[in-house]
């Protein structure tokens, strides 16, 4: 089996990586994540224009291929620079979501928006206490001949306070649809989440909404999306944790006690041996997933599986990153405790660590 990447997919990953070093320093982010918006308009723009918003579209959609290993080389750079603007939101999640249920008409026209960045969108589909099942659902759509109006309260949507159009799921005939719904339709409720991104609490009484795709096919699609964007994440706590594991060795190296680098400490040493082979796993696991999903064998398994050992790799090698580096490493000063909070809010997106391992367990 081949893991070498293709010269296309280090020219993406490369050209990422660029970015994050040479435009996306700790600073800068900091300053975006205190804007207003909570993400750089200019910085999206660039994501469209290098066609980085195609990267998880097919061909047929007008993407770059829609391939799960080309997304998590996407995730995973972005990880490294714990970017802020709404990737996950817009491509992956609702994106995804579109690209699975909508006809062709409305593929055209609302990928065409997300690719080329010009609109922002959300997939609203968590609700108050439903424990990460997607067909726990309340929210109701009402049709009236070919209208439809939609009743409910979606949670935690991200990047919920920039959408100009949400993806909603709701309740149809007994069954679960997708359901398109303008921004203006909707009461948002904004909040700045742990890790400096933003969500919302989105409200709609009688909004009116089109119908994606066809009735009924919104839960297949809804967990077919959820599925890829736990790769996406998992991904990007790949590339997080390579920064913590990095700068927590370089870190050892430079802080002296007892008139010797710590890192000559052999209970360190084996400590951050331990967070290096668990950063190894991770990565190892994720391009499982991915390739489990591009070839969709055993999809359900291997992402349960991947998001367990991640959630885990995540915990361990946050929290040790934050003890080795000592007070400072839970300071807003450091970009450490940014890695560290990102990370444990990846841990427990989705599904927790207990959640994953409990699935992949009863999973055939």
């Amino acid at each position: 089996m081949n893991f070498s990447h293709s010269e296309e997919q280090q020219m993406l990953r490369d050209s990422i990586a660029k970015f994050v070093q040479n435009d996306y320093d700790f600073d800068s982010r900091c300053s975006i994540v205190a804007s207003e918006q909570g993400f750089s308009a200019e910085h999206w723009a660039l994501f469209a224009e290098l066609g980085w918003l195609m990267v998880p579209f097919t061909e047929a959609d007008g993407g770059l291929g829609g391939s799960a290993v080309d997304l998590t080389l996407v995730m995973e750079e972005l990880g490294r620079g714990i970017v802020v603007e709404p990737y996950l939101a817009n491509t992956v999640l609702a994106g995804g979501a579109i690209s699975l249920a909508g006809d062709a008409a409305q593929k055209e026209t609302l990928l065409g928006e997300i690719m080329a960045g010009s609109h922002q969108f959300a997939l609203a589909y968590a609700e108050p206490n439903n424990r990460y099942s997607l067909d726990d659902i309340k929210t109701q759509a009402k049709q009236a001949g070919q209208q439809y109006t939609l009743t409910g309260t979606k949670a935690v949507v991200i990047n919920g306070q920039a959408a100009d159009k949400f993806i909603v799921s709701a309740k149809l005939n007994d069954g679960v649809s997708l359901f398109l719904v303008e921004s203006e339709a909707a009461v948002k409720s904004s909040y700045r989440t742990i890790d400096g991104a933003r969500a919302a609490d989105v409200s709609f009484t009688d909004a009116p909404a089109q119908l994606l795709g066809a009735e009924g096919q919104g839960l297949q699609a809804l967990q077919q999306t959820i599925n890829r964007a736990i790769i996406a994440v998992c991904a990007e706590a790949v590339g997080a944790m390579s920064v913590a594991l990095e700068k927590t060795v370089e870190y050892s190296k430079t802080r002296v006690q007892f008139g010797v680098p710590i890192s000559k400490f052999q209970a360190l040493q084996h400590r951050m041996a331990d967070m290096f082979v668990e950063q190894q796993q991770a990565k190892s696991i994720v391009m499982m997933a991915a390739m489990a999903c591009d070839s969709g064998q055993g999809v359900a398994k291997a992402v349960a599986a991947a998001k367990s050992r991640v959630g885990k790799a995540a915990r361990l090698i946050g929290q040790e990153a934050v003890q080795i580096h000592g007070g400072i490493g839970v300071t807003d000063e450091l970009d450490l405790g940014h890695y560290f909070k990102r990370l444990t809010a990846i841990e427990l997106m989705f599904g927790g660590t207990d959640y994953h391992t409990q699935k992949f367990a009863s999973a055939s």
